[in-house]
């Protein structure tokens, strides 16, 4: 027997679905009344040939007061290692045209909000395909 999951879990919208050439302005993701989140990163075929100049750096930062914000670490995420500068996923590689990608990334570092920046370098005459979804689950309230 299937379980229901649409009652004990909600999504936030981190990054589009959109297509970007440059920088996103990251909105806050309050994980009130949750007590775990994921990150559900997707990128679409590059519309540039990424490189150690020409990229796109996720960014992902918390904070307790939605003021003053901080770089993730290693010892804040599941799924991915080596976290330098809250750097959870770069696109530094040419990409061919059917490498999509999707990551998930697990949220454990205990602070009350988010940010997730697209953080695009060099040169991006054309956009690339990007969409960011923060599911948040284990609420303390039912249904959610």
């Amino acid at each position: 027997m299937m379980r229901d999951q649409v009652n004990r879990l909600a999504d936030v919208q981190a990054i589009g679905p959109v297509v970007l050439s440059a920088d996103n302005t990251p909105s806050a993701i309050d994980l009130n009344g949750y007590n775990s989140a994921t990150i559900f990163l997707s990128v679409g075929i590059g519309g540039i040939t990424f490189s150690t100049t020409n990229k796109v750096e996720f960014v992902l930062t918390h904070s307790d007061d939605n003021s003053t914000y901080t770089n993730v670490t290693d010892a804040d995420v599941l799924g991915v290692t080596g976290v330098t500068g809250g750097i959870i996923r770069s696109l530094t590689a040419a990409k061919a045209a059917a490498d999509t990608s999707a990551t998930e990334i697990g949220y454990i570092g205990g602070k009350r909000y988010l940010k997730l920046l697209a953080d695009f370098s060099g040169t991006h005459g054309a956009g690339t395909p990007i969409s960011a979804i923060v599911v948040l689950g284990n609420s303390i309230y039912k249904p959610v």
